[in-house]
């Protein structure tokens, strides 16, 4: 016999009609007796919002209501889940997203930025009323991360949380590995592909992936959202150079975020590493994403997927929906707003091994001053190898260290800059070991 379902359907209003907008409705209008199957009742679209109403979005939407304006949307009282899509850390995002939270309705969003900077201070007014906001599409795509951290892990006390968190970013470096292409003409390759955003420097500077880190870490941590303590460093100075050494050690360069607690706060840095070739991060190609998450009962776990794109992200969303029409409403950010600790933030504090790239004068006695330098700042050389510069009177040195603390790194490269046979600015990359 078939048990009829009598409740209610869960009712949505979408802000932002682009591909992931698009992508939901596709989702929704393809997969309507599944959905209603898992969730326990129907999902439906009643009203939707984007700048233009007559832009051809590839799905029809003559069905639903039309609002001009995202906020008046969001207060509309035939729906029940706000779906923010807009993206933007201020505007219409956050003014419509604290309309619905206002006028009681929950909220899914992709928008990491929002989350990123106003994150707590949402997070406060969702619980006063009573609701919650889900965002899974705003971290590592169709990665199910959230739900990991929330759920799957929720016994273990995080230790620590890493990964490649910008496909842009990772498909740039891996191109310029596999094709010998210098940074430049494979950034312009990535721009007319459209991989890049309309202000580069959110892939490229590490921007949009430390909004990602920010989030993961206040879940994983129980700490209150803070991209501001986020140590950013993007990739614009990774040569074909560096990446071309870095394997010759069997390394790979990665731009890697790393987050955890120390003795002395909380560490989020977002920066290029080298990591082992053989090891999940080092493995990864193109603009796939990669999440690895470690807990003090389950050890390592590797999250590998798409981090964007219409299917991989709507898919997120879909699952944070879903949980909300099955009546789960977890605390926003994994816990009670009023538990999120404020930590002061660290820097790395763990002793690593570091790659230097020099450009060094070739003068007789240059190596032993740089030896000297390194030797002072209580840097000690693991490994040395000077390039050919046959048609140069510059020469290209490679360093590898032994483990030391970041203030003996910082040391050394301060003396470096004095010794008078260092041609500009020395490069310096921490290596992951994972």
């Amino acid at each position: 016999m078939t048990t009829q379902n009598t409740q209610a359907p869960l009712r949505l209003g979408i802000a932002g009609l682009g591909t992931v907008g698009a992508g939901v409705i596709k989702i929704i209008r393809s997969q309507a007796e599944q959905i209603a199957a898992r969730s326990g009742r129907a999902v439906e679209i009643t009203a939707v919002s984007a700048r233009s109403k007559d832009k051809d979005r590839g799905v029809p939407l003559s069905s639903y209501a039309w609002e001009d304006d995202p906020v008046k949307l969001a207060a509309r009282d035939d729906i029940d889940v706000f779906v923010e899509l807009m993206g933007g850390s201020d505007g219409p995002a956050k003014a419509a997203t604290e309309a619905a939270l206002a006028a009681g309705k929950d909220v899914v969003t992709a928008n990491k930025a929002l989350l990123a900077i106003h994150g707590h201070a949402l997070a406060a007014q969702a619980e006063n009323n009573g609701k919650t906001i889900r965002f899974e599409a705003a971290v590592a795509g169709g990665i199910p991360v959230m739900k990991s951290l929330t759920e799957g892990l929720a016994g273990n006390e995080i230790t620590r949380v890493m990964g490649v968190m910008n496909g842009t970013c990772n498909y740039i470096l891996t191109r310029m590995e596999s094709a010998g292409l210098p940074y430049a003409e494979v950034f312009e390759e990535a721009n007319k592909l459209g991989y890049l955003e309309a202000d580069p420097t959110l892939d490229v500077g590490g921007i949009d992936a430390g909004h990602k880190l920010a989030l993961l870490a206040a879940v994983a941590f129980g700490t209150q959202v803070n991209f501001n303590n986020v140590a950013l460093e993007g990739i614009d100075n990774v040569t074909i150079d560096d990446i071309r050494q870095a394997a010759d050690m069997g390394y790979r360069i990665k731009l890697l975020g790393v987050a955890q607690m120390t003795g002395r706060g909380q560490e989020m840095r977002m920066s290029p590493c080298l990591v082992p070739a053989a090891s999940p991060l080092g493995q990864l190609e193109g603009a796939t994403n990669m999440v690895v998450l470690e807990g003090n009962r389950v050890g390592q776990i590797v999250l590998r997927g798409a981090g964007a794109g219409e299917g991989p992200t709507a898919s997120a969303v879909m699952s944070d929906v879903i949980e909300l029409a099955r009546g789960s409403r977890i605390k926003t950010f994994g816990v009670p707003v009023d538990s999120l600790q404020s930590a002061p933030a660290a820097q790395a504090s763990a002793p690593a091994a570091y790659y230097l790239r020099l450009s060094l004068q070739d003068k007789p006695g240059a190596l032993a001053k740089v030896a000297a330098i390194l030797g002072e700042a209580g840097l000690s050389i693991d490994r040395m190898r000077q390039y050919d510069h046959s048609d140069t009177p510059i020469a290209p040195v490679l360093i590898v260290t032994h483990r030391a603390s970041r203030e003996v790194l910082e040391a050394a490269m301060t003396g470096l800059e004095g010794t008078g046979v260092v041609e500009g600015t020395p490069v310096a990359l921490r290596i992951e070991e994972v």
